[in-house]
């Protein structure tokens, strides 16, 4: 397989801890399996629609990954993929569908270890008409920062009766006298100071950058002491030595400041991971920005995504220094692909971070108003449609109708 470019277009820099956006970036994507035939072109013409509203041109170049890639070259995730990725430094990705024994625990896992896209950010929030759980879904306006490249997604482990289960269990039991049952598969949770504390920054500059009140640390340290509880121990760590002008700990909040947050201040908290569940439930609007580890933030993201409407509209990032991959937070689901069904409204809201991260915001906003405009208007697709009524559209109508709405705006 042989990637081929756009003539045109300029590549996207990145100097000094900054990106340098040209005002026509060439931008590669990958379509993705299932509903990416359906909801990666649906989400590519609103992307285009919002950058010409505020005088940009995206270039627009396709790579592969997936079941695509491996028909043009027999692999999943060719290195030519990769390459492209880190040439161009922003990539827009539909969803992937692990081959069973395709080499790969997870296409979208490797993807995020190979380019150390280290923080998957989800961003969660609501958007008017669409169908929630909650009496005040208004409340949710939450950012997950998700350490990507460690925990259990590592994937240090070994099959129950293997020999090298075996060499560990018979060491663990001979160095440190810890007994397992010798049918037990075994596996290795790396948490590192290192990996750690550059997730936490990214959280906390996210933080200051656009004003948010909070940063909560979410772990289950109380029982995984020297691995999560670690955790919570550097994340407080780098808060305090590298940003103590911006920020104040939830104790200091309450002890010298009788709770009320002084002005420009950002909040240091932390939470057991189960606990957060209910919290994010019972006391929505008092948390702001998450940082957490791999396994912690998967759970908690899709279960955010939840409160207000579903893994259909939520949009996610995977982000390493100067270099971003979008994609959006639902899988595949290829019983719906080429059948103009699916709801793109997750794919064009990532597209939405996407600019975010160009320093494109005027268009992200206008991308999220005329989402919110086209459901209120009550033209959905099935999944929505199903709950509330309205108007039901294929994926291409929807799109269609968010661009009629940014081009209103």
């Amino acid at each position: 397989m042989q990637l081929k470019p756009p003539e045109e277009g300029e590549k996207i820099e990145y100097k000094d801890g900054k990106l340098i956006v040209p005002d026509n970036p060439i931008i590669p994507f990958i379509e993705g399996d299932g509903i990416g035939v359906d909801v990666t072109p649906a989400a590519i013409k609103v992307l285009n629609a919002a950058a010409e509203k505020i005088g940009k041109e995206i270039v627009w170049f396709e790579i592969y990954a997936g079941e695509k890639a491996y028909k043009l070259c027999g692999e999943y995730l060719p290195k030519e993929t990769l390459d492209a990725i880190k040439e161009y430094r922003v990539a827009l990705k539909g969803p992937l569908t692990t081959p069973v024994g395709g080499g790969y625990r997870s296409l979208n896992v490797a993807i995020r270890q190979i380019l150390d896209l280290y923080a998957c950010v989800r961003p969660v929030y609501y958007l008017k008409g669409v169908p929630s759980p909650l009496k005040n879904p208004e409340q949710v306006n939450i950012v997950i920062f998700r350490e990507t490249t460690e925990d259990v997604y590592a994937g240090i482990e070994w099959k129950a009766g293997s020999e090298e289960a075996l060499k560990v269990i018979n060491f663990l039991e001979k160095e440190f006298g810890i007994k397992v049952r010798r049918d037990s598969g075994i596996g290795l949770k790396p948490i590192s100071e290192f990996a750690t504390k550059r997730l936490v920054r990214m959280a906390i500059k996210y933080a200051i950058e656009n004003g948010r009140k909070s940063v909560t640390l979410v772990h289950k340290g109380n029982i995984m002491k020297y691995t999560e509880g670690a955790f919570r121990e550097w994340g407080y760590e780098v808060a305090l030595e590298e940003f103590r002008d911006y920020v104040i700990t939830e104790e200091e909040l309450w002890n010298n400041y009788n709770g009320e947050v002084p002005k420009g201040k950002i909040v240091i908290k932390d939470r057991i991971a189960d606990n957060m569940f209910q919290q994010l439930l019972t006391r929505t609007a008092e948390y702001d920005v998450i940082a957490t580890m791999n396994l912690n933030g998967d759970y908690l993201s899709d279960m955010a995504a939840g409160l207000v409407g579903g893994l259909g509209i939520a949009p996610g990032s995977n982000i390493g220094d100067g270099i971003g991959v979008f994609e959006p937070v639902h899988g595949s689901a290829p019983k719906y692909a080429g059948q103009n069904k699916a709801n793109p409204t997750a794919m064009i809201l990532t597209g939405a971070l996407m600019f975010e991260f160009l320093g494109w915001r005027e268009g992200s906003e206008i991308i999220k108003k005329a989402v919110e405009m086209t459901i209120q208007q009550g033209i959905v697709t099935y999944d929505i449609h199903r709950q509330i009524g309205g108007k039901l559209v294929g994926t291409r109508e929807f799109a269609e109708a968010v661009i009629e709405n940014i081009q209103s705006l």
